[in-house]
């Protein structure tokens, strides 16, 4: 903090709550390890001001935000371009301010897609099973299915898995089925799987007990994906592991959707073993 003078440009991220993000701690380690004058802030902005803050980030000049929760989708009419791959999935978490000129992208979904191909798996012709169908789950299922995966996707109400799977239909002519989430259901999409992704909340701190697959029908041939990053091993994963499964957990995803942000601000390569360091470290903080 004591190097920062009237050259410091300044990034943050803007949400409700925002007291527990992990994105400081990974920015400013980048920024840090880089040596770049740069800072990155939190601000909570309610709703009712989301329109108010945008035009602040245009007055102060801010090069960059990432948008998290409730903001994704009612920050898009507030920005004068909108990537293409934003546009399909109808929310940005990630804006970049080139002259007072605000363009919204997503690199929640490319993150989640670089986590997988960091681990040397490619979904293109891949059985993809996907539970949820909320705002993650919309992100990760464009993004495979813009990657050539075959996907299953199952909710508990199955009305909103089969809007999801008909608005990718739109965009893309992937082999989709939508399904409600039971056990008999379950049991059936995982056969020939080769990908389980749980975009749900269930395991997340403190339901740490919840997980959204039986334990008896996890098995070795498929890989297990949890989105959930705190803990960083939820039951899910736990329970795959020990039937066998290969498994990935949430905190990949997180990373890489920063980096993807910080080069977008930067124009720099930005440093993952750095921020994924820092955001454990901010994880066990929070203990």
């Amino acid at each position: 903090m004591n190097s920062i003078t009237g050259k410091t440009k300044l990034c943050g991220i803007i949400g409700d709550p925002i007291e527990h993000t992990m994105s400081p701690a990974m920015h400013n380690a980048a920024f840090e390890a880089l040596g770049i004058d740069y800072t990155y802030l939190p601000f909570r902005v309610r709703p009712e001001e989301l329109k108010n803050a945008i035009a602040g980030l245009k007055a102060l000049g801010i090069v960059g935000l990432n948008v998290t929760i409730p903001h994704k989708v009612a920050v898009i009419p507030l920005l004068e371009r909108i990537d293409p791959l934003a546009g399909k999935m109808g929310a940005v978490n990630t804006i970049v301010n080139e002259g007072g000129l605000l363009t919204g992208y997503n690199t929640d979904a490319p993150g989640f897609l670089q986590a997988l191909r960091s681990k040397a798996i490619e979904p293109r012709g891949k059985k993809i099973v996907v539970i949820g169908a909320g705002g993650a789950a919309k992100g990760i299922s464009f993004i495979l299915a813009e990657a050539g995966a075959s996907l299953v996707i199952l909710n508990r109400t199955l009305s909103r898995a089969e809007e999801l799977a008909s608005q990718i239909a739109q965009f893309y002519q992937q082999d989709l089925k939508a399904m409600a989430l039971s056990e008999a259901n379950l049991k059936k999409a995982l056969d020939g799987a080769d990908v389980l992704v749980n975009t749900t909340s269930a395991g997340i701190v403190p339901d740490v007990d919840l997980t959204p697959v039986p334990a008896g029908l996890l098995k070795p041939d498929i890989i297990v994906f949890d989105i959930v990053y705190n803990p960083l091993e939820t039951r899910l994963l736990r329970e795959a592991k020990a039937a066998g499964a290969r498994t990935i957990d949430g905190l990949d995803m997180l990373v890489w959707q920063g980096v993807l942000a910080f080069e977008k601000w930067t124009g720099r390569k930005a440093p993952f073993d750095v921020m994924k360091q820092a955001a454990i470290k901010a994880l066990q903080n929070e203990k």
